[in-house]
């Protein structure tokens, strides 16, 4: 069955002097601020940008279908670990996706490991609907 979720946005003023609040509406978990600065300049506390929320939900994704997978073929994970990092280039907008995965699989060797996370890169669905960004893997077990 299919699902659909729901965010919104209320932007007030300019693109570099405005602000605006992302509402998670369908889980109800809340509103955070948004802004230009959060995309352009080092990391400005208090507020997020699309490319964080991106990577957010790109981390969740990978790790809910590389687990799956390792558990399919008879090696379920014990922990995964997964950072996303998101490139924001002014004028270019998002230039690419590095996944870091961490993991703990008892019975899996490196390779195997390397080998199913690479798959999981590919057929995790924000990563099919990313298609258009180059997106990179580092993966190891921990």
């Amino acid at each position: 069955m299919a699902t659909t979720r729901q965010a919104h946005n209320v932007w007030e003023g300019s693109l570099l002097e405005g602000k605006g609040v992302v509402s998670l509406d369908s889980s109800g978990i809340g509103e955070y601020p948004v802004s230009w600065a959060a995309r352009t300049e080092p990391a400005e506390s208090g507020r997020t940008s699309p490319e964080e929320l991106i990577a957010a939900a790109h981390s969740s994704c990978f790790n809910m279908a590389f687990s799956h997978a390792l558990a399919g073929a008879g090696t379920p994970p014990a922990r995964l670990e997964t950072k996303a990092d998101v490139t924001f280039q002014p004028g270019e907008g998002i230039t690419g996706i590095h996944l870091t995965v961490v993991g703990t699989v008892p019975g899996m060797d490196e390779a195997a490991f390397v080998k199913a996370a690479e798959d999981a890169k590919v057929n995790c669905p924000v990563s099919q609907a990313l298609r258009a960004t180059p997106i990179t893997l580092t993966a190891t077990l921990g």
